[in-house]
């Protein structure tokens, strides 16, 4: 056996089970741990993909979706055609986000800290437009800052309607998952968040709460939760600092 397909005997043997989650996240973790050890060592070659999953008992999709993972955590670097290289054994804190469920969400702020900054009645041509307020209407708007540490991952503007709002106090806002908050407060289930990305400019109050230069570019991703008799509870719109934020997601061929 040569020494590349050597070092899948430091990886355990066994079959993984949907039942404990995504194949692809645990053996996203199983490859993580000998990286973050150094027993797959900076500049060294990950086992081949297909080895990786006769180890596994998984499908090479799944393979390559742990090592999108990994890539996108800043440990590994895919290669067409050959075997991922080991880049960094303890990155820097990443804004990468793969979303496709709540629960993507949640692993998105792991670790990070929410700072309000102020919880108003307001009125906005947003309250209008998503929650079918008149011109004059006031709705409620939360102002906040999300970070890991001394690093600002998104400045977060989320509004709500009046008989939502009007039940929520600020002290109510204390996880660093909104919805998560409004949920246990109110005691309503978001069923489904509708995503939409877009690009912008920075303006002089979004350069400033996230430190970065005015005129720079942000990523905006706005999410509208609905509950599950399809009603729009909280509106939120997230802007990104751009060069320290990505999504990763699943795109099947379905073209003849």
């Amino acid at each position: 056996m040569d020494d590349l397909n050597a070092t899948i005997d430091l990886l355990p043997k066994r079959a993984l089970a949907r039942a404990q989650g995504p194949l692809y996240r645990q053996l996203a973790d199983i490859l993580r741990e000998p990286i973050t050890s150094g027993a797959f060592p900076v500049g060294g070659e990950l086992p081949k993909e297909a080895v990786i999953a006769e180890r596994f008992g998984v499908s090479l999709i799944t393979v390559r979706q742990a090592l999108r993972d990994l890539e996108a955590d800043g440990l590994i670097k895919k290669r067409s055609a050959k075997p991922a290289v080991v880049t960094s054994a303890a990155p820097p804190v990443t804004l990468s986000w793969t979303f496709k469920n709540f629960a993507d969400m949640a692993a998105f702020t792991k670790d990070a800290s929410l700072k309000i900054k102020s919880y108003k009645k307001e009125s906005s041509p947003l309250l209008q437009r998503h929650f079918g307020l008149s011109k004059d209407e006031q709705g409620y708007c939360l102002r906040s800052i999300l970070g890991v540490g001394k690093q600002k991952k998104a400045q977060i503007t989320t509004y709500f309607p009046p008989d939502i709002g009007s039940q929520l106090k600020k002290e109510d806002f204390n996880d660093v998952l909104i919805f998560r908050a409004v949920q246990r407060r109110l005691n309503i289930r978001m069923a489904v968040a509708h995503c939409t990305i877009r690009a912008e400019i920075a303006d002089a109050v979004v350069a400033a709460d996230l430190g970065v230069a005015e005129g720079s570019a942000i990523l905006a991703v706005e999410m509208m939760y609905q509950s599950s008799d399809q009603r729009n509870v909280e509106f939120s719109i997230a802007r990104h600092p751009a060069d320290m934020f990505s999504i990763t997601y699943d795109a099947p061929n379905d073209l003849a």
